[in-house]
């Protein structure tokens, strides 16, 4: 072949690689997959599209990648790590990578590190794996693993939720952003943590609790009077403005509601935070800054706490390298902005903006507090100012987490509902993408006054599993009658009493890659996904490392 002739088949590749990514119509895009969200889950999902030679596109609201992964929540919610396999291992062994690099370690050295994880050391030397980590370096993996695959992601664009989805005969043709983008695929995989691609898909979803009548499970609906963390109020505070009058009214952040019978179900969700990484090293801490409008009237529950001998306030203040934390919601008063959520799942980005805000300035409110209120115990000021955000994260947001912890949002009601009785082993669970291990974690939902006429929080719940458990194949898609073409490896089809356990990081990577796997596949096939075969699936993911049984189980 002479390279006259070379030169021009490369060019007329070249010129069909292009017309696959970009129609004509330079407001169109195109490719085999398109995956809305850059999630940790759309970016493992991205990653497995492209090792199967498929064309992908992310398509991410957020400007960075990564999600909670890399907003802040870096004291990984592992459980069993000897389930985590596949993609999402691959990451965890990145950051194992990271940290041993001497330079990573700026502020701290190494050795001074206490290697303190959650279910297993921080740094698995063995299973070279690091389970704990900051915020940058995660996000630095992410950005990596795009770089690396050639993955190109759209950024800041979101989906026109009212009439941006195309459909026909029960597949999403194309989707189109705010910014007049239309991106067009033969598969979509849905990674937000809100699930809004599923919805404006017209795919059937639950926003709230179940009642325990309608998977036969314990744990669901309203739980007054369970308390299986800690994070409730031990003492009897009173909940009124003048301690034990009623006539006075509520003191801020109490609902007025009343409690209907335990397992009734209703339309709150768990609450939400932020997680805060904070810093110890005085070269690299912030001051909490008083809010433009900060009331300490707002926290005078957590001062009648204190007052009444309560002392657990650093308790989740989870080391991650580098004298940081990942800082989380613990006690009877604390992060969690309980019961502020509600409409979060179904608002306009405006409204959802709007409560964005009400959590950012309630909890930097808090921190204020904790810091400066006398209130606030003498010895507890003093630690506390020992801290402040950490200078060398989120620094183009003042190192304020850039993504809010949405614990629950949307639930996709698809071809197979994961329910408590999955999880925790009554049931054999029908054809595993993936497997989860953590306990059934729900946060409060709401907080009330009580029969007794004292304040007290509700919706708290921790059982654990026995051993790990399956996620089945039909968590992810949804129903064929609703979709053919879609993949939910995020809002999966699971009660909210189960997807307090599947909710984890780890587990959104696990199933974001069996998605991609899934699509890339039924591509090939030519097929929905609801009719790939699950036997060639399932011996793709064997291959691809994922971990589908017990007896399969990594170090």
């Amino acid at each position: 072949m002479n390279k006259l002739t070379m030169l021009c088949l490369f060019l007329i590749s070249a010129m069909i690689f292009n017309a696959c990514q970009k129609p004509s119509n330079e407001s169109e895009y195109q490719a085999d997959i398109i995956v809305y969200g850059g999630t940790s889950a759309g970016i493992i999902a991205a990653l497995q599209a492209k090792k199967m030679g498929k064309s992908v596109l992310v398509v991410s609201p957020d400007k960075h990648l990564g999600g909670l992964s890399a907003g802040g929540l870096g004291f990984t919610d592992t459980g069993d790590k000897s389930v985590i396999g596949g993609l999402a291992r691959e990451f965890y062994h990145r950051i194992y990578l990271h940290y041993q690099k001497e330079e990573s370690w700026k502020w701290q050295a190494k050795a001074d590190y206490g290697n303190v994880g959650q279910g297993t050391p921080a740094i698995d030397g063995d299973a070279r794996t690091m389970w704990i980590f900051e915020p940058h370096a995660a996000e630095q993996v992410f950005e990596d693993f795009v770089k690396e695959f050639d993955i190109q992601v759209f950024r800041d664009e979101w989906l026109e939720r009212a009439s941006g989805v195309e459909k026909q005969e029960g597949r999403i043709v194309s989707f189109k952003t705010l910014s007049g983008k239309v991106f067009k695929g033969e598969m979509f995989i849905d990674a937000t943590y809100e699930g809004d691609l599923m919805a404006a898909a017209g795919v059937p979803y639950h926003v709230g609790r179940e009642s325990n009548a309608t998977y036969g499970e314990k744990w669901n609906g309203v739980q007054f009077g369970v308390f299986q963390h800690g994070h409730y109020f031990r003492d009897s505070i009173s909940p009124y403005v003048i301690p034990g009058d009623p006539s006075s009214g509520l003191l801020p952040e109490i609902s007025d509601e009343k409690i209907p019978e335990n397992g009734t179900g209703d339309d709150k969700i768990q609450a939400y935070n932020f997680r805060m990484c904070l810093s110890k090293h005085p070269d690299n801490r912030v001051p909490f800054p008083k809010p433009e409008n900060y009331d300490p009237a707002r926290y005078e529950l957590l001062a009648r706490v204190y007052a009444a001998g309560w002392g657990e306030t650093f308790d989740k203040y989870d080391p991650i390298p580098n004298l940081k934390t990942d800082t989380n919601n613990h006690g009877p008063f604390s992060t969690d902005y309980i019961g502020k959520n509600y409409a979060y799942p179904e608002a306009s980005y405006e409204e959802r903006r709007a409560i964005i805000k009400e959590h950012e300035d309630y909890q930097k409110g808090l921190m204020y507090f904790l810091a400066n209120d006398p209130k606030v115990p003498e010895e507890v000021r003093a630690r506390i100012n020992e801290y402040g955000v950490a200078k060398d994260e989120f620094t183009d947001n003042g190192n304020w987490p850039h993504q809010i912890y949405v614990r629950e949002a949307r639930r996709m009601l698809g071809d197979y509902v994961m329910t408590e009785h999955d999880v925790l082993g009554d049931k054999v669970v029908p054809r595993p993408v993936g497997m989860g291990s953590y306990h059934l974690d729900s946060h409060n939902a709401q907080r009330i006054v009580g029969p007794n006429g004292y304040v007290q929080n509700e919706g708290d719940i921790g059982v654990k599993p026995k051993e790990p458990y399956r996620i089945s194949y039909g968590t992810i898609i949804p129903k064929k009658s609703d979709c053919t073409n879609l993949l939910v490896p995020v809002c999966v089809s699971s009660s909210h009493t189960a997807f307090g356990s599947i909710r984890m990081e780890p587990v959104f990577m696990i199933l974001g890659q069996s998605a991609a796997t899934a699509a890339a596949m039924a591509i090939d096939e030519k097929s929905a996904v609801q009719d790939l075969s699950f036997e060639v699936l399932e011996q793709r993911l064997k291959q691809d490392g994922q971990v589908l049984y017990l007896e399969e189980r990594l170090n």
